[in-house]
Formats: structure tokens, C-alpha cells, sequence
């Protein structure tokens, strides 16, 4: 199991932040601007997600 990141609480709130954003632009019409951003969006989570210990977030991360 891995430790927390130093910066643990940064991080957790940039996860909810892109989260939500991410829930907000696939209820909005499906652009293709939209969906290049979510793609980005998820990327960025899946950095983030890598820096917790396994299924830290797994309540959360229901995008997929």
C-alpha cells in the first residue's frame, strides 16, 4: 500500500474539483470541445489517483 502524497489535501480537493467538472461538461451537450476536455479531465485523475493508496477514491470516481 502507498502513503499518502505530501501534499495530500491539495490533491484531494483537485480531484473532487476536476470530478465535478467533469459530471458537469457530459451532462451539458456533447460538444466535441467537451469531450476533448473531459478526456483531459480524466487523464489528470488518473495522475492523481496514482499518487493515494488503491481505492482511496473509490466512492468518488464514478466517470467512467
Amino acid at each position: 500500500m502507498r502513503e499518502m502524497p505530501k501534499r495530500f489535501p491539495e490533491y484531494s480537493i483537485m480531484h473532487k474539483t476536476i470530478l465535478k467538472q467533469i459530471k458537469k461538461l457530459e451532462e451539458e451537450d456533447v460538444l466535441k470541445k467537451n469531450q476533448i476536455r473531459i478526456k483531459m479531465y480524466k487523464s489528470e485523475l488518473e495522475k492523481i489517483e496514482k499518487m493515494f493508496p488503491e481505492n482511496f477514491f473509490k466512492n468518488e470516481t464514478d466517470y467512467s
